[in-house]
């Protein structure tokens, strides 16, 4: 079921989840009428999941695909869905979702202008003040279609996710763009078609994208450490900095405030974290290193931060994470010297 339960996430969030098959990874479909028509297509393959509303599980299709049956539905907010007696997930509307009690998994979708007016409103102000609503930073809850809101597209498109309508309309996500017709378009048709699009809501500049996904990986990174227990949770450069060094670099310089795949530095009480998006994984840092390592994230490369922070600190910490397959900014390229001078006691955990 675990499994089972991930291919449903990623389909819903669009973020990166199991690796696609020769067909799409997960498919939805909102009438069981078109399965048999989907089984048939290039669409799926072995290892692919399919979701049916009303039908019984198959363990495996002859095409190689699984078939998990649900009920409710996958493409109304307001509304549920149930994988047999063990799991339900509830959707809801953006823009209601700080006023309703959480009851368990919930997928919050931007479903109209209201919801985006307060999605951008909500960014804004983190950005501002550090605060992020804290129903989207809630472990339980996921924010549906992130390639759409700003995200990194990588992981979102016809060969990870596909969406079947009622009529047999082809999409990655309900409400998104229709790229074919079931029966009659093979899956790399609706890659060539998903490729060139702008997938942005009406309503989001593409020039927007870079910090809405720099917001959105930031949400992630805060709803991971409350998932550990943690609480209290800030953000570097979300309403301003840890350090003085790093407050010292300007903030119309400041190198981290775009970029869905940059590491980010957070805070919790008296630990601090960097979290890498890209890889999803989180280090505790001791707090020599975390000032450093703020330091280079803020100013994008140890040459840069060697202008509000000692070079040989720096380079350490750069090296040190560059150890670990993470850049801090251009540091990657940490001398040899600072690497053999590196120790271990700056990354103090990992996980």
């Amino acid at each position: 079921m675990a499994g089972i339960k991930r291919h449903l996430m990623s389909w819903g969030t669009g973020g990166p989840g199991p690796a696609p098959s020769t067909g799409a990874a997960t498919v939805v479909l909102e009438s069981a009428g078109h399965l048999a028509a989907t089984l048939g297509s290039d669409l799926v393959g072995p290892g692919s999941v399919v979701f049916a509303p009303g039908v019984a599980d198959h363990a495996e299709d002859a095409s190689g695909a699984v078939v998990v049956g649900y009920e409710g539905s996958l493409s109304e907010a307001g509304g549920e869905c149930s994988l047999g007696s063990d799991f339900y997930l509830q959707i809801q509307n953006y823009g209601v979702s700080a006023y309703m009690s959480v009851v368990g998994p919930t997928l919050v979708r931007v479903a109209d202008a209201m919801d985006l007016d307060a999605y951008r409103a909500d960014a804004e102000q983190a950005g501002r003040s550090g605060d992020f609503p804290d129903f989207l930073t809630n472990p339980v809850i996921q924010l549906a279609d992130l390639p759409a809101l700003g995200a990194d597209r990588t992981g979102s498109g016809p060969r990870h996710r596909l969406y079947a309508d009622g009529d047999g309309f082809l999409s990655t996500a309900p409400g998104g763009t229709r790229l074919g017709v079931l029966g009659e378009d093979t899956l790399e048709a609706l890659e060539a078609r998903w490729l060139p699009l702008d997938d942005l809501l009406p309503g989001i500049a593409a020039a927007d994208r870079a910090g809405l996904g720099r917001y959105l990986a930031a949400v992630a990174a805060v709803r991971g450490l409350r998932a550990r227990g943690l609480t209290g949770v800030r953000v570097s450069g979300f309403g301003g900095r840890f350090g003085t060094a790093a407050a010292s670099v300007p903030p119309r310089e400041a190198a981290d405030t775009t970029g869905a795949r940059l590491p980010l530095l957070l805070r919790s009480g008296e630990e601090t974290f960097v979290h890498d998006p890209a890889s999803g994984r989180t280090f505790t840092l001791a707090p020599a290193a975390a000032a450093l390592a703020e330091v280079l994230l803020a100013a994008g490369s140890v040459e840069a931060a060697s202008a509000h922070a000692d070079r040989t600190g720096l380079e350490q910490v750069a090296a040190s994470f560059a150890e670990t397959g993470i850049s801090l900014g251009t540091a990657a390229g940490a001398p040899a010297r600072a690497r053999a001078a590196h120790t271990g006691d700056l990354v103090t955990a990992g996980c």
